[in-house]
């Protein structure tokens, strides 16, 4: 289909999930936490939503998780204005789990009708075209960590809550067999999982999405999160992608594998006869990433909640380093050479905005070889040794200085996105300053 305005294309779209048994299309798209907000359209109804768009209120963007909207430039300001959104008819898929309805991502418009600069996905497909621009192709593999979590009595519990099952699969770790089910489903979802396994907490699993093109991969991401959500609501539980849910455990990473290639598809990053096997423009890259890692953490790692899953010997990342096959580092180069050669940001927990996290990761690495830097040597050995790298911020506060202090990233994520993500985080800091936690009710109450 040529646009969203050609009728004839539209009336065989609609004819299409007609003859599938599909009369509810369901349109989302991400806001600044990359939590999906939507809506439902009756699919008889689509040449009118294709014309006219559908208008929510600019002001979800500002939506905290506790439901408060936020006097955030723009939202209640300026009167609650709307935003339109229109389906990207190329995204469709059947939901496997719920007979006759589809779903579908959405492009977010302001009311001049030009694409809204405060959207996630608008943000990161203008950087995915600046990087196209220079004949180069960013391609990515996510790797996405959460925990399943089981009723108990008015509360939560980890979901086959024993340890020690490390990289199982079967009843041994996944009594009701929650992980050969989702795979099932997000299989016949479209979205490109290739495997998946009990991770190394108890109620915790890994699934691994297949490599693509960056726009694809970070939709299949963002669309991935929201599945696993819902599939486990109708299961009866509950899955987080919240990074360390859990004192005296694990957090959940979003790793990802990053690799460049030309016009042809052929992989730009590997050069037999150059250092460490790497072509210039991967070194460049790299070195990108590492130079802006302190403000990307604050899009990699964008809640109060993240900075604890930091520290020495946690395996997540501390220090701003990289090594090669060495998994202490914040980057590390996979062994694989020739069409495999990638780097693999490991600084991302899961609690990260699908589409934030690929927009930072790929404008750093488009600054670095803009800038044609160099990165320091390798790391050698077991990592998280202060002596040998600078620390990442250790609060969400810090990364957020770092954010604001970061002008060459911003100007690649675009000033209105950047200010908006920057004031919704900092009410977030600011409520967490004031609130008195359970922590401090147990050390002092009784003792003071």
């Amino acid at each position: 289909m040529d646009s969203p305005t050609d009728r004839d294309g539209v009336r065989r779209v609609v004819e299409d999930l007609t003859a599938r048994g599909i009369d509810v299309l369901r349109v989302g798209y991400p806001d600044l936490m990359g939590t999906e907000r939507s809506r439902e359209v009756l699919v008889e109804q689509l040449p009118a939503v294709l014309e006219h768009g559908l208008a929510f209120c600019r002001a979800v963007f500002h939506t905290t998780t506790r439901g408060e909207t936020l006097d955030v430039a723009g939202g209640l300001d300026a009167g609650l204005p709307d935003v339109k959104v229109f389906p990207d008819l190329s995204t469709i898929a059947d939901i496997p789990w719920e007979e006759g309805v589809a779903s579908c991502l959405g492009d977010v418009f302001d009311p001049s009708g030009e694409p809204s600069d405060e959207s996630p996905r608008t943000v990161l497909r203008g950087i995915v075209e600046a990087f196209h621009a220079t004949g180069r192709h960013p391609v990515v593999g996510p790797e996405l960590e959460y925990f399943v979590l089981e009723r108990d009595g008015d509360g939560w519990r980890r979901y086959g809550d024993e340890s020690g099952n490390i990289y199982v699969t079967g009843a041994k770790g996944d009594p009701d067999g929650h992980l050969t089910a989702t795979l099932r489903h997000l299989r016949d979802f479209g979205l490109g999982v290739t495997a998946g396994n009990h991770e190394f907490c108890p109620g915790q699993f890994e699934v691994n999405l297949a490599h693509s093109a960056a726009l694809d991969s970070v939709d299949r991401a963002f669309r991935f999160k929201s599945a696993i959500k819902e599939l486990e609501r109708r299961a009866g539980r509950m899955a987080t992608f919240m990074a360390k849910p859990f004192n005296g455990e694990g957090a959940s990473g979003f790793h990802l594998h990053v690799s460049l290639t030309d016009e042809d598809g052929r992989n730009v990053g590997v050069d037999p006869a150059g250092e460490f096997g790497l072509a210039p423009v991967l070194r460049h890259a790299l070195a990108g990433v590492l130079t802006h890692a302190p403000a990307l953490a604050a899009l990699a790692n964008p809640t109060v909640n993240s900075y604890k899953r930091f520290g020495p010997d946690t395996l997540a990342p501390w220090l701003i380093d990289w090594g090669l096959d060495n998994r202490s580092a914040m980057v590390r180069v996979p062994p694989e050479r020739g069409e495999a050669t990638r780097i693999e940001l490991r600084l991302p927990d899961s609690s990260a905005n699908p589409y934030l996290l690929y927009g930072g990761v790929l404008a750093a690495m488009q600054l670095g070889i803009e800038a044609g830097a160099e990165p320091p040597a390798p790391l050698d050995g077991y990592g998280y040794d202060p002596a040998k790298a600078p620390v990442l911020p250790t609060s969400l506060s810090a990364a957020l200085d770092a954010f604001e202090a970061d002008a060459a990233l911003q100007g690649k994520l675009g000033k209105r996105l950047a200010a908006s993500f920057t004031a919704f985080k900092r009410d977030e800091v600011e409520r967490y300053r004031s609130w008195v936690s359970d922590w401090e009710l147990r050390e002092y109450v009784n003792h003071l």
